[in-house]
């Protein structure tokens, strides 16, 4: 074959690889895809098939293919795979406790926990492989051994980082068994008429809005099951601080059973809370609340303590953070204005 012939010949890399689940019922394509996959849309998956990017069994397909059971989906692109081997960053850390198995990290809000489409460099885990770039068995690309768990870029507060397989082993059967303690603070809008309550409801992905969670029916089939404690700590009448307990840890829990019940997340935009839904009409109110908005400019929830047992030791190890310094100093911002030391 001649070289300029050689040039005409597109050549696909491939991106996502997936096989259908052995019960799947007949169904298309672009809807089986947009309910596996976190950040593809129905209309980004069309128009994939539309251009022969969409395989099933090594061939094209349409958007309208039924999958079958067994099949396997591939997502071949016109670019190669991005690198995403995870390399250290100098990126500072706040090391609450370290030992040879473990350690724990206060997160700051902002900070993205692990790489992915947009952020792939400048993460919690880019961090971690810094830190422990000295530690000759810990290879930050090795999925046994990291953070086993995570909290949202714009959530603040503590997690624990597994430095041995063993220990993740261990500590990740403590979370999937619900056996360890956490507790996170939220200011949400509104009043609560109790001090207490709970809050049950599946969780899956919004249908209308891939990147947000929503709540269904518990017992229903869509969404897994996720149980929220609450209980109110400090009342200011349009806003309520709260503590929030987890029985379960879905992506987005609390933010996602908040709403749900009424009481997005102050500042929370994804969920609805960077609008004004309680409180007065007038203009010194509408300045007070934009400028709680610019003090904390992400939804206003802490993971504030943790508790998980020692996964060689076998003690109670229990941690508490102090509130990042822009959701304390909008708590403090509302006791002034509730004490009307303020006006804006």
């Amino acid at each position: 074959m001649a070289e300029e012939e050689l040039d005409d010949i597109e050549v696909l890399y491939e991106h996502l690889r997936m096989e259908v689940d052995r019960g799947q019922e007949p169904v298309r394509i672009d809807k089986y895809m947009s309910e596996h996959l976190q950040h593809s849309s129905r209309n980004r998956i069309q128009k994939a098939a539309d251009v022969g990017f969409i395989q099933v069994n090594g061939k094209p397909v349409k958007s309208n293919y039924k999958v079958r059971p067994g099949d396997v989906i591939t997502l071949m692109l016109d670019r190669p795979h991005y690198d995403t081997t995870i390399e250290p960053e100098d990126i500072p850390l706040e090391v609450v406790y370290e030992d040879d198995q473990l350690m724990v990290i206060n997160k700051p809000a902002g900070l993205v926990v692990h790489p992915g489409v947009g952020n792939f460099h400048g993460t919690l885990v880019n961090a971690i492989a810094w830190h422990l770039k000295e530690l000759p068995t810990y290879d930050p690309n090795d999925p046994s051994v990291g953070l086993v768990h995570r909290i949202d870029k714009d959530t603040s507060g503590l997690l624990v980082v597994a430095k041995t397989p063993e220990a993740k082993t261990e500590l990740g059967a403590q979370f999937f068994n619900h056996d360890t303690h956490r507790s996170y603070q939220a200011l949400v809008w509104g009043n609560f008429t109790e001090d207490t309550g709970r809050i049950e409801g599946n969780i899956g992905r919004d249908p209308r809005d891939r990147q947000r969670m929503a709540v269904f029916p518990p017992g229903s089939e869509t969404g897994k099951s996720a149980i929220t404690h609450y209980r109110v700590l400090e009342r200011f009448g349009y806003v309520t601080l709260v503590e929030c307990r987890l029985e379960t840890g879905r992506t987005h829990q609390i933010r996602a059973h908040m709403k749900h019940i009424g009481h997005p997340l102050f500042a929370d935009e994804r969920y609805g809370g960077c609008e004004i839904l309680r409180g007065e009409r007038t203009a010194s109110y509408k300045a007070f609340i934009q400028n709680c908005f610019k003090l904390c400019n992400r939804q206003a929830l802490h993971a504030r303590t943790l508790g998980f047992v020692h996964p060689v030791t076998h003690e109670q190890m229990d941690f508490t953070s102090e509130l990042a310094t822009d959701m304390s100093e909008l708590i403090e911002k509302w006791r002034k204005y509730v004490n009307g030391k303020i006006t804006q």
